[in-house]
């Protein structure tokens, strides 16, 4: 299920039109009542985390509560045809990962169309992932890695976090990139997979930062690139994997989205607000002690943001043949 990028901006507009002539709700009397964020992910998770400190800057801002409500299953689509199944008046919100626009290539038979269905409101988050290889593996940097797996083809072991998630998808693009042959080992989870990597039942994983930096503080990691286009303060001398593979980039990421029709005068008071927030230092501090930095976008910025992230792991799961599990 692809989406090109022109359908996908022009259905965002739609959507911001629309509402203006349909639903009389306006942003001066919003919100009258709660308002829930739906998260398609089960509690204590980043996203469900992350959803909860936005919530309570927002019930601060506008003065009515902001519920998380958990609807786990999917890949997260369960919670996110609740949203679009939701009346377009601002009461219900999603909670958008970069899980979303994976799926709109994974899965062929979905109940809804991402991009037609959801409006962006507003990005909150990027968070980097880190290369890294169990010590027993002798490369140093990605350059040199790339040329063991050459000379090694079919041989590496490479853990993820599951089929479709964004390790993998990280992961597959590096491969992809690279022109190199591994085997991929899929777990339910980061944590099993961590631990066959810390034992050396695996050798190379695409993980995120906090989930491992204790690890390579500790020696008993080995990163090799960070998956930005820039350094990261917490790991300073680790080099971007674009410096070996010209081009490569990718992160996870999230933001907040309502069903399309809700009204653009609501859409606009939202994101106004949620950016104040990532522009507020302890927000931001929060968001950084979870290996995290703010991206604060208008909705279409947000709109473009989405519609190239799908595009672009379209590929990816199309040159992996990547099925969800």
């Amino acid at each position: 299920m692809k989406f090109p990028r022109r359908d996908f901006l022009a259905g965002a507009a739609s959507a911001a039109i629309v509402p203006a002539l349909a639903w009389p709700a306006r942003a001066d009397n919003y919100p009258s009542r709660p308002v829930n964020i739906v998260v398609g992910t089960a509690p204590a998770g980043t996203p469900d985390i992350d959803a909860r400190l936005m919530g309570q800057w927002l019930q601060e801002k506008l003065g009515q509560p902001f519920i998380v409500q958990n609807k786990p299953g999917a890949g997260t689509n369960l919670g996110t045809e609740m949203v679009v199944r939701a009346t377009p008046d601002g009461y219900t919100l999603l909670l958008i990962t970069v899980a979303n626009a994976i799926n709109a290539s994974l899965y062929d038979n979905m109940n809804f169309n991402f991009i037609r269905d959801i409006a962006p409101v507003a990005a909150l988050v990027r968070t980097p992932l880190v290369m890294e290889v169990h010590p027993s593996v002798p490369a140093k940097t990605v350059a040199e890695f790339i040329a063991y797996a050459k000379a090694n083809p079919g041989k590496i072991n490479m853990a993820t976090s599951g089929n479709g998630t964004p390790q993998h998808i990280a992961a597959e693009l590096f491969t992809m990139m690279a022109d190199i042959n591994v085997l991929h080992v899929p777990y339910r989870s980061t944590t099993p997979a961590l631990v066959d990597l810390l034992a050396g039942q695996v050798q190379v994983i695409f993980d995120t930062v906090p989930a491992s930096i204790e690890f390579i503080h500790a020696g008993k990691l080995r990163p090799l690139g960070v998956t930005t286009t820039a350094r990261l303060d917490v790991l300073p001398d680790v080099p971007p994997v674009a410096e070996a593979v010209p081009g490569y980039e990718i992160s996870a990421w999230q933001g907040v989205g309502a069903p399309r029709g809700t009204p653009p005068e609501i859409v606009d008071l939202l994101n106004k607000q949620i950016n104040a927030a990532l522009a507020d230092d302890g927000i931001k501090k929060r968001f950084a002690d979870m290996g995290a930095f703010p991206i604060p976008m208008t909705p279409p910025q947000f709109a473009q943001m989405i519609a190239e992230q799908t595009e672009k792991f379209g590929k990816v799961i199309k040159f992996a043949s990547i099925k969800p599990e």
